[in-house]
């Protein structure tokens, strides 16, 4: 029997993912925890889950296309990419964050959104930037980054940007301010709709003990 994959995000998210694992009674070989070891594929105590660790982004679009049957990802990728191939069946309570819209501490008043029409904005979340300043009728030119998306603003790439919030304090330290919130965000469990449609026994069980140990926190 082939066994079901379960690619999930690399990064802040394996701490808690870690005891909503084991209470699911899936517990990877040690090195999947491990951030040194390179390794990207792994054994579990069941002969029939393995577990791939990629990164957030990548994690909706393995899933999405087959690469892997089930996944761990955050609702704004989900957002973002709008995948019709995925089935997001349960949030798992983990990983809670914003998506926020942030600009300069010293913005000059001129350049008030109240009085926007078009604006430019640093994001990886081109798409649901684009969305969130369309239905306040202003036309959002996205700046696309990867990381350290904080510096557009000071080194005069945009004048705001569009990223995940937790604290603050990154903002704060990059002289940044939070002026709005486009989505709440956490952890979802994902499968892919051709996998279950296959594999519903399994992967029903799997949703189910998944589903058991959220609620058992």
């Amino acid at each position: 029997m082939k066994p079901l994959l379960i690619a999930v995000p690399k990064g802040r998210i394996l701490a808690e993912l870690k005891p909503l694992l084991k209470r699911a009674g899936i517990e990877p070989e040690p090195g999947f925890f491990d951030e040194n070891d390179r390794g990207l594929r792994f054994s579990t105590n069941q002969k029939d889950i393995e577990i791939v660790r990629v990164r957030s982004f990548d994690v909706a679009t393995f899933v999405a296309f087959g690469a892997a049957q089930m996944g761990v990802a955050g609702s704004d990728v989900l957002l973002e990419f709008d995948y019709s191939d995925l089935y997001a069946p349960l949030d798992l309570n983990i990983g809670h964050c914003r998506l926020s819209l942030a600009e300069s501490e010293h913005m000059p008043p001129e350049n008030s959104l109240a009085s926007a029409s078009h604006v430019k904005v640093a994001t990886k979340y081109p798409n649901l930037t684009r969305k969130f300043f369309a239905e306040k009728g202003i036309q959002a030119e996205c700046i696309r980054l990867s990381g350290a998306i904080e510096l557009a603003p000071t080194l005069g790439l945009s004048p705001r940007i569009v990223d995940l919030v937790s604290s603050g304090k990154t903002l704060a330290a990059n002289g940044l301010k939070e002026v709005g919130i486009i989505a709440n965000v956490s952890s979802r469990l994902i499968i892919n709709r051709a996998a279950f449609k296959t594999e519903s026994a399994r992967i029903g069980a799997l949703i189910d003990r998944f589903r058991e140990a959220v609620h058992a926190d």
